[in-house]
């Protein structure tokens, strides 16, 4: 058994030793690994792990095996992820297939031609399925020593195994006997063992470069678009707004009346920095979540561009996660307890053992749901106890005891202070126009970030359901950092003319829009299932949608935050560059 990390584990990565037996520069024909004769259930397991799409995944010196097959047209293609299927079913009679042959083929780089020194730079396998026969009809139990050296009818023992050699396919079927062979060919490669993974992931160029760069120019002229939205409504109806209120202000002091008439969002002036009306402590814990998620995602992505974080370090980039999450936990705990203190919020405790479990809680509880009924399905996928255990300590004796560090240091600071004072009888507000409309804003206005990040998240999608190699983190950091920007800018605007409606109720609603983003994230997810042709098994829904939903809310948590951190950043500011009696 090959040595694994946690993050590994958690992804459902398990190294087991092969049988294949392979030497440095040595060929192999037609050699005989096993045989085995299908018993009921034998069959029925093979057919149905065949039928649903089954997939053998090797590596060799850290490298996982590319899949050669052939294209509609009949032409040779390499697939350098997701390993290489167990069987197929034929077309046209339904029945199943095994590939119990394998051409294992390895590409070795020799650096030094005065040094008997070799490395792996390359691994594909591929597979076949050969009805074998023995010459002279000779029948092997599988056990007999003697069919060790018997000669194969269907396969040439000094020639490499083609397919153009094959004369029947291997049905699965109850009682059938299945004879597995393996070949091994070893190529010589000009490619250097530090590059030796660059064709995995660009998956030798089949996704060409452009297309992120297509993502990117979609992205920026969105934020360009919407910039120039933000210079030309928003800081022009500012300036106009600011010098007006100064200029009534200047008046009313010259000439002693207090009954000038004011309109816009100075009205709610003596209302804006009230504290939501409801759930203040829920909105506290959101917001520090978000903000621990966000610094998270920042420095995974950060770290993934650098190089520190790459997939030829299998797991990772899940134990990186982890660790990041875990240390970030206090300035979740100094950011919610310090929002909570703002409103006056006196329980303290409550938000802070929130802060501290609820979206961890849901992580992991989902985790755990999962990970019981895969163990009882006798998946791989299925996390050992010791890790669960691992990561549930984790959890409650790292991540929690620095939440409440950073709760303690949030409470013992200075509350926050507002250009504004708060009046005790909160303002009616006004029925507001139809384009005005709240629920409007908050429902539609995800859809312009979204629109900033969607190629860029179908490639994210395919790593993460796909099995395929993601690489491009320099592309995702530009896309992450322009998603940010539209949700600020978005979410400005909207809340902006929120305050020129009379509506002081801005908290939730600058949460819950640019946090709308991650509905058509959801949204978008539910039509990208049927490109995946997932199996109809109970569990790969639950699986899929269970674990979508919680990146989904992820996404939620930050983009809310974001909206809601920049919109109290923005309110603060034009308030302060007012004068009010």
């Amino acid at each position: 058994m090959a040595s694994e990390n946690l993050g590994e584990f958690l992804t459902g990565n398990k190294i087991q030793n092969s049988p294949y037996t392979l030497n440095m520069i040595s060929e192999s024909y037609c050699v005989k690994l096993c045989q085995v004769t299908l018993t009921l259930q034998e069959y029925a397991t093979l057919k149905l792990h065949i039928k649903n799409g089954y997939h053998n995944n090797w590596i060799i010196d850290n490298l996982p095996s590319a899949a050669v097959g052939l294209t509609a047209t009949g032409e040779r293609q390499k697939h350098y992820a997701g390993g290489f299927p167990v069987g197929f079913i034929a077309s046209d009679t339904r029945d199943a297939y095994v590939y119990n042959h394998v051409n294992i083929i390895i590409d070795y780089h020799q650096r030094d031609p005065d040094v008997e020194g070799y490395r792996v730079v390359g691994f594909a396998v591929e597979p076949m399925s050969i009805h074998h026969e023995f010459q002279g009809g000779y029948e092997w139990d599988g056990e007999n020593t003697e069919g060790w050296s018997k000669q194969l009818s269907t396969c040439n023992s000094g020639a490499h195994m083609d397919r153009s050699m094959i004369r029947a396919n291997q049905i699965v079927k109850k009682g059938e006997r299945i004879l597995y062979t393996y070949d091994v060919t070893w190529q010589s490669s000009e490619t250097m063992w530090a590059s030796r993974w660059d064709v995995y992931l660009t998956e030798d160029h089949l996704v060409p470069a452009q297309v992120h760069w297509y993502s990117i120019t979609n992205s920026i002229l969105v934020v360009v678009f919407l910039s120039l939205l933000v210079v030309s409504i928003l800081v022009r109806n500012l300036k106009r707004d600011i010098a007006g209120y100064n200029a009534i202000a200047a008046l009313a002091d010259e000439e002693n009346e207090d009954d000038v008439e004011e309109t816009g969002w100075k009205l709610v002036h003596a209302d804006v920095f009230r504290p939501p009306d409801n759930m203040p402590m829920l909105y506290a814990v959101f917001v520090g979540t978000g903000v621990q998620i966000f610094i998270t995602t920042l420095c995974i992505i950060c770290f993934s561009a650098i190089g520190f974080l790459s997939p030829a370090r299998r797991g990772s980039l899940m134990t990186a996660t982890l660790v990041f999450y875990m240390i970030c936990g206090i300035v979740a705990g100094y950011v919610s307890s310090r929002m909570y203190k703002s409103f006056r919020g006196r329980q303290w405790q409550l938000c802070t053992i929130l802060t501290a479990t609820l979206f961890p809680g849901m992580g992991f509880f989902t985790f755990l749901f999962f990970n019981i009924v895969l163990f009882f399905l006798h998946s791989s996928a299925s996390a050992p106890f010791l890790d669960v255990i691992i990561v549930a300590a984790m959890w409650c004796c790292v991540s929690i005891p620095l939440v409440f560090l950073g709760a303690y240091f949030g409470y013992k600071a200075k509350a926050s202070e507002f250009p504004t004072v708060t009046s005790t009888i909160a303002r009616a507000i006004p029925t507001p126009p139809a384009l005005l409309n709240p629920w409007l804003g908050m429902t539609i206005t995800g859809v312009v970030p979204f629109a900033a990040a969607y190629v860029e998240f179908f490639f994210i999608m395919t790593s993460m359901w796909m099995d395929q190699f993601y690489y491009v983190f320099g592309f995702t950091l530009i896309v992450f950092l322009i998603l940010v920007i539209t949700c600020a800018e978005v979410t400005v605007l909207l809340v902006y003319y929120q305050l020129c409606a009379e509506n002081h109720r801005w908290w939730w609603y600058s949460f819950f829009t640019s946090g709308s983003t991650a509905m058509y994230m959801f949204v978008y997810s539910i039509f990208w299932f049927r490109t995946l042709e997932a199996s109809r098994m109970l569990m790969t829904y639950l699986l899929y949608f269970g674990y979508m939903f919680l990146f989904c809310f992820a996404m939620f948590l930050v983009t809310g935050t974001i909206g809601t951190l920049v919109s109290l950043w923005f309110i603060r500011k034009i308030f302060a560059t007012i004068k009010i009696d």
